[in-house]
């Protein structure tokens, strides 16, 4: 039995196995091939018949333990023959353990048992389900209602529909009025039932879409960490670059200069030997001149420029505070920088005007020569140009000053990790002492020729426009450094008034008296030729400087004008009215305009927003784009840092980055 069971069985394996490899013979084959004889096969039945007869023999019987014991050794002196462990060891080999499992379990089972086992621990770590509806009714939810209306119709002619059939039934025992109520209670519940369904998806997905955002918003945090230790360690290579050059410059006028003394050197010796007339001068005379002084002596090192435009500012959130600073000790009068993260010059009523570098956030100087506070500046490239209340305008080149910025690193918020005592955050703190010796070679030149004090002033490349509490512009050459034209405010007024009237009898002034207690040229701005000016009086005249007369004047403004920035297309102008205009250059007639609650002190645009100071502790933008107005600035953030700040006075933007000033001297720097 047992030996006929065997028998059998290597078959069936030998069909379970699949079929050969190709370019093999079969397994029972190469089983016999290898020197396994039919004797030996004999043999080992033998020992498996009587091996499994004594096992499943009475318990009782005498010997089993001894017969069991003798059949197992046979077995094993068997197996350790050679010839049987190579003939096991090459079927083996021809066959992968992939195979060999697939010999033993189909397909089918071994998918199923890959899908059906899972270890405990990722079952104890499944998240219990908080979906009110079923997979089946979120389907059934996506369904068009006409679908469903189409199926359900077909359903109920259906014969296959019993459940439909039997309500139908049901339905017929009373009036049909009652029937159809029915009916639509069903399809309404239905339909309720469904709404809900949906809703609830709804509310799975905006909550999924928020966790991506909140996922997106860390990774956008880790990123703007890293650009900000690239910009600074941008910076601190551009200043490290700066020293090389300086070093190299140092080293060449070195090598110049032994190069001369040693040209010189021979004639200096000959010269000395035959000097023995009484004519030239004794050696310890010599000796106690002092010496020449070399061209070395002379050169310093210049102020460091940024060569690479920083972006950190562009990427952080609108309304984010950069930095704050303790600038002056009074009301800021004037403010303008050349770059984002670049020189900044600020003057205020305290009659100081000082330099700074807002990558560092200290004060890099100041410059010294106006007799009284300074009211408007200008900074283009490194030269200044400053308007003051002595009646002078003053032009200063930064690019002479001589400052080495130290190493201050910036964190992910724009924000200085270390204060070095030149940057205060304390309002009570008094302003920082910069070096005494910095700027004293930056003045250029000063010009004179307005008899009252500056209130406005532009220049572009080598023209400059000034307006002046005397009610004149004037217009100066840069390159010559003198006044070149003079242009009266109110003579012009005059001449349009009576041209107006000569023309037309109906005509009637529009423009408002100037106010006393305002600047009479609020604002100038120039372009080539073309010159825009704002008065106390409202009015906007444009000037063609060729001519030196009154292009167009546009009227609108019923208080005095403060502020005003043109384009290609448009000229912005903002007022003590409350107001601020945009103006379409190519038709004179008004574009846009918007009311505040209180007098603009000063405004300017980028490419994107315009930004303006209302009197208020916060920035007013306007961003041209979407057409949104909101707040920046430290009244903007007071929900968050609590505190009463100052009025703002004064607002730059440049390239999304904003700075304002206020009546108790500090100044912000926001991104926006």
């Amino acid at each position: 039995m047992a030996s006929s069971s065997s028998r059998n069985d290597s078959p069936a394996r030998a069909g379970r196995s699949g079929r050969p490899r190709p370019g093999s013979p079969p397994e029972d084959e190469s089983f016999l091939s290898n020197s396994i004889t039919s004797r030996q096969l004999e043999a080992f039945g033998r020992k498996v018949q009587a091996t499994a007869g004594h096992l499943i023999g009475p318990l009782g019987e005498a010997g089993v333990n001894q017969h069991y014991q003798n059949a197992l050794g046979d077995l094993h002196r068997e197996l350790r023959r050679p010839m049987v462990q190579r003939s096991v060891f090459s079927s083996l080999s021809q066959a992968t353990p992939r195979e060999l499992i697939r010999s033993k379990l189909s397909a089918p089972e071994i998918s199923q048992r890959a899908l059906a086992y899972l270890p405990d621990e990722l079952l104890s770590q499944i998240p219990e389900s908080s979906n009110t509806y079923s997979l089946f009714q979120g389907f059934q939810a996506i369904v068009p209602e006409e679908e469903k209306g189409s199926k359900r119709r077909h359903g109920q002619h259906n014969s296959r529909g019993q459940r439909l059939l039997g309500e139908a039934e049901e339905d017929t025992d009373g009036p049909p009025a009652l029937a159809s109520l029915k009916n639509d209670k069903r399809s309404l519940s239905h339909r309720l039932e469904m709404m809900n369904v949906r809703k609830n998806m709804c509310v799975s997905e905006i909550r999924e879409i928020d966790n991506k955002i909140a996922n997106l918003n860390t990774m956008r945090k880790i990123v703007l960490d890293r650009l900000a230790g690239l910009e600074h360690e941008e910076a601190e290579l551009e200043h490290e670059l700066h020293e090389v050059d300086n070093k190299l410059d140092d080293m060449k006028e070195e090598l110049e200069d032994a190069a001369a003394l040693a040209q010189k050197s021979p004639s200096v010796k000959a010269e000395a030997d035959t000097a023995d007339t009484p004519e030239f001068m004794s050696e310890s005379i010599y000796e106690k001149l002092p010496p020449a002084p070399s061209p070395r002596s002379k050169r310093r090192h210049k102020m460091h420029r940024r060569i690479s435009m920083p972006v950190l500012h562009e990427h952080m959130d609108p309304g984010s505070k950069i930095r704050e600073l303790q600038a002056h000790n009074d009301a800021i009068t004037a403010m303008d920088f050349d770059a984002p993260f670049g020189t900044m010059v600020s003057a205020a009523l305290d009659d100081t005007v000082r330099v700074w570098d807002l990558h560092a956030g200290r004060c890099m100087g100041l410059l010294e020569g106006h007799l009284s506070s300074v009211r408007c500046l200008q900074v283009e490239d490194n030269i200044v140009a400053t308007g003051s209340m002595d009646a002078s305008i003053r032009l200063w080149d930064l690019s002479r000053a001589e400052y080495a910025p130290q190493d201050n690193r910036i964190n992910k918020d724009g924000q200085e990790e270390e204060d070095d005592g030149l940057g205060f955050e304390d309002p009570e703190a008094a302003p920082p002492a910069p070096p005494p010796t910095s700027m004293k070679d930056c003045p250029m030149f000063s010009l004179e020729a307005h008899v009252a004090e500056v209130t406005a002033l532009h220049f572009k490349g080598d023209t400059l426009v000034s307006g002046s509490a005397d009610k004149t512009l004037r217009q100066w050459d840069l390159v010559k450094g003198r006044c070149v034209q003079t242009l009266d405010v109110l003579w012009a007024a005059a001449q349009a008034s009576s041209t107006m009237n000569s023309s037309n009898g109906q005509w009637r002034q529009t423009g408002r008296l100037p106010d006393a207690t305002a600047d009479f040229v609020g604002a100038v701005q120039c372009f080539d030729a073309a010159l825009a000016c704002g008065t106390a009086d409202g009015m906007v005249r444009l000037w063609d400087l060729r001519s030196g007369q009154v292009h167009r004047s546009l009227v609108g403004h019923t208080g005095p004008v403060s502020a005003l920035q043109f384009d290609d297309v448009h000229l912005v102008t903002g007022s003590l009215d409350r107001s601020i205009r945009i103006w379409d250059l190519r038709t004179g007639s008004i574009y846009d305009a918007f009311a505040f609650d209180n007098p603009i002190t000063s405004m300017m645009f980028d490419a994107r927003r315009i930004v303006a100071a209302a009197g208020e502790d916060v920035v007013k933008v306007y961003d041209k784009t979407d057409g949104r107005h909101w707040d920046c600035g430290p009244g903007a953030a007071a929900d968050d840092e609590g505190g009463v700040f100052s009025t703002v006075e004064r607002v730059r933007i440049k390239d999304g980055y904003l700075v304002e000033g206020r009546k108790d001297g500090m100044i912000g720097i926001w991104s926006c």
